[in-house]
């Protein structure tokens, strides 16, 4: 994986957009102005939401990533080099955490989604 292959799996989520909220080129992507998935400047991943610091302790003890610097307790930094098809899941899994959080009346204004 790489920040190309990130920034399009988030791209092609119904609502997603990216900034540079920090400057310096991080991508951070957000639904309804909630982020889900930041890419720092020079750092090796792709931060993700998780449900709980539980969980995110969980991922980290586990080795499937790493305390995401700068974040929450409940972010996640996953690595490039984690298997595709779960580092997709992954980013689904946020961004779907972070939209169903949004008030009702944000929600219908989003475009259409249903997770597989």
């Amino acid at each position: 994986m790489s920040r190309q292959t990130v920034n399009s799996i988030c791209a092609s989520l119904p609502g997603a957009e990216v900034s540079d909220p920090w400057g310096g080129g991080h991508d951070a992507w957000k639904i309804g102005g909630k982020m889900f998935a930041s890419i720092g400047a020079v750092t090796p991943g792709v931060a993700i939401k998780t449900d709980s610091v539980e969980t995110a302790t969980m991922l980290i003890e586990m080795g499937v990533g790493t305390k995401a610097p700068y974040f929450h307790r409940s972010w996640v930094l996953l690595p490039w080099d984690m298997e595709p098809g779960e580092l997709r899941d992954r980013i689904f899994q946020s961004y779907w955490r972070v939209r169903t959080g949004l008030p009702k009346k944000q929600q219908a204004e989003l475009p259409d989604y249903s997770p597989e």
